[in-house]
């Protein structure tokens, strides 16, 4: 955050508006800060920047909730208009839904309003040490939702190395009797690899076994 930025403050309510002034001013000594009610105001004010003040604008903070419409609106247009401008959003939602409309808007930070100032004062502090100014209990549902995600996942089914070897050469075409050949086996030991194979990727077809070999790198997709 440079010493003569310029921020604005898209906020409905007075108090509001002179609560997040008062916090942006003591965390960024310097810092110009103007404020908007409305969707319509902020895209107002974003169109009469003349190129001086354009330079110096550096950060948006919005609330989601305006009277004309939804903030998240106005954190995608400025973050493809002015990519190098931070948005963070301060609102009184703190449920998935806005959280993740908001990041994928482009939001860089998100601001619960219930905290105490001095605590929003200790979260915008970390816009300049590169760092994204996050609620506590926002941060929280990030990792909840990426543990989540993670948990989700699906675990790759383990193969032996001979099953993973006849599965590779099903991939490339081989029927049983070639593989059987190639890995100096029998054919009923080979058979048996590949009923087990079926058996563990919970497939039926030379087709999804092809497929699979693909994903795990040991076939090249035809």
């Amino acid at each position: 955050m440079t010493p003569d930025g310029l921020c604005l403050v898209i906020e409905d309510q007075p108090a509001n508006q002179a609560r997040m002034t008062r916090a942006l001013t003591a965390a960024f000594e310097g810092l110009e800060v103007d404020c908007t009610a409305s969707l319509k105001a902020a895209r107002l004010w974003l169109n009469e920047l003349t190129a001086g003040r354009l330079a110096r604008f550096t950060l948006a903070i919005v609330d989601l909730g305006l009277p004309d419409g939804s903030g998240i609106e106005l954190i995608e247009e400025i973050t493809a208009r002015y990519p190098a401008v931070t948005c963070v959003v301060s609102s009184m939602y703190d449920d998935d839904g806005h959280l993740f409309d908001a990041l994928s808007a482009g939001a860089r930070g998100y601001l619960v309003k219930h905290q105490e100032p001095e605590m929003i004062v200790h979260y915008l502090r970390r816009i300049g040490q590169g760092e994204p100014p996050l609620s506590p209990s926002i941060a929280l549902r990030l990792m909840d939702h990426f543990r989540n995600q993670t948990l989700k996942a699906p675990q790759e089914v383990a193969l032996t190395g001979r099953e993973t070897e006849t599965l590779a050469l099903l991939a490339r075409g081989l029927t049983v009797a070639e593989a059987a050949r190639h890995l100096g086996l029998t054919h009923s030991t080979v058979a048996g690899y590949v009923k087990i194979i079926y058996q563990k990727l919970n497939i039926s077809t030379r087709a999804e076994a092809t497929l699979h070999a693909v994903k795990r790198g040991l076939a090249q997709p035809r």
